[in-house]
């Protein structure tokens, strides 16, 4: 029988026989209030604490909860014939090239920021992105946490994002203008820390991303529970199948809807209660294709096999069933042109 004292575990042991001898249960969790840990001194270097100078400012801040302090150790007496664990969301061997990553170190030093700001959020910032030597590792681990279940647990899901990032360079670098045009084209986005944690329609995105390179190589199963689970989250739903460019803004991303053969470029901005999706009438290739800088307002359908031009804006609620030509401006049901932007910037558009 083990009783909770505190932050101890203590075993408890029946003396109504006391001629016979009992077997304590081992300690399950360390007693902070007992235990001497080792002087920082008599550390070897490899022992040594190695998070960087302004992370260790903030561990002042940091108030862990109980599963801190549960034991690691195995119990049994043959340790070698336990499985072996998983790696932690904390092991990764990129921490070099990550100091070459300016996103990255801009997002730890936002981090930093905040929990000076917010001493209450310094567990949250840590865990989240301060605990983390790359990019890939947080957002695995921020993608896994929001979107496990009690049936699809955070160490799997954490395994399965974060296997596809490392692997591919191009969802990376995606991920990267991501944030980029988020952070440019929304003058509501604070920071990269603020778009990363925060947006859902940022990690709709990047979830769909994953999702993507598993339906290219064959793995629809695991896609499409990946694109369930997104729906059911972020209320963002986009099929594995659609092809996605960089530089993607879904603002707000709340009924975002995006069908299997839909294909938009880079630097598109699309706004909540989008759907992108087909007439019904058709089989195949029946899905909009979005060109490079479209702005897409908030409650547009645009239905059909139809493409909208580089450079063109679609105002609020239209619907959309020809082809929009390159920088004109589209509104109503159905929609109609109703002027051309000649002097259209893909760098100076905001929403």
């Amino acid at each position: 029988m083990c009783t909770l004292v505190g932050s101890s575990v203590f075993a408890t042991v029946n003396t109504k026989y006391p001629n016979k001898t009992y077997k304590t249960m081992a300690t399950c969790v360390d007693n902070s209030r007992t235990s001497q840990p080792t002087p920082s001194h008599h550390l070897s270097v490899s022992d040594q604490p190695r998070f960087d100078y302004p992370v260790s400012k903030l561990l002042k801040f940091y108030r862990p909860c109980l599963t801190d302090f549960v034991s690691q150790t195995a119990t049994n007496p043959n340790p070698e014939q336990l499985p072996q664990p998983r790696r932690t969301f904390i092991e990764d061997n990129k921490g070099e090239e990550a100091k070459k990553d300016y996103i990255w170190m801009k997002m730890r030093e936002e981090s930093c920021m905040d929990v000076e700001r917010e001493p209450i959020l310094s567990s949250y910032y840590f865990t989240s992105i301060l605990a983390h030597n790359s990019l890939e590792s947080a957002l695995g681990n921020n993608l896994a946490n929001k979107l496990s279940n009690s049936t699809l647990p955070v160490h799997t899901l954490y395994d399965i994002f974060s296997g596809v990032l490392y692997e591919d360079q191009e969802i990376l670098d995606a991920i990267k203008e991501d944030l980029k045009g988020v952070k440019e084209r929304d003058p509501a986005c604070t920071s990269f820390v603020h778009c990363f944690l925060n947006y859902k329609g940022f990690l709709a995105c990047e979830a769909h991303r994953v999702a993507h390179n598993l339906w290219l190589r064959g793995r629809e199963a695991l896609a499409l529970l990946i694109q369930n689970r997104v729906s059911e989250v972020f209320a963002v739903d986009i099929h594995p199948g659609a092809k996605i460019g960089r530089g993607i803004l879904l603002d707000h991303g709340t009924g975002v809807v995006i069908g299997e053969t839909v294909v938009i470029g880079n630097n598109v901005s699309i706004l909540h209660n989008v759907t992108l999706g087909g007439t019904g009438k058709e089989c195949g290739d029946r899905h909009p294709k979005i060109g490079d800088g479209v702005l897409i307002g908030a409650g547009t359908n645009v239905l059909g096999n139809v493409r909208i031009g580089e450079g063109a804006k679609i105002g609020a609620g239209a619907v959309v069933l020809k082809d929009v030509l390159p920088r004109t401006t589209a509104v109503g049901n159905p929609a109609r042109l109703v002027e051309r932007n000649d002097l259209f910037r893909l760098d100076t558009v905001q929403v």
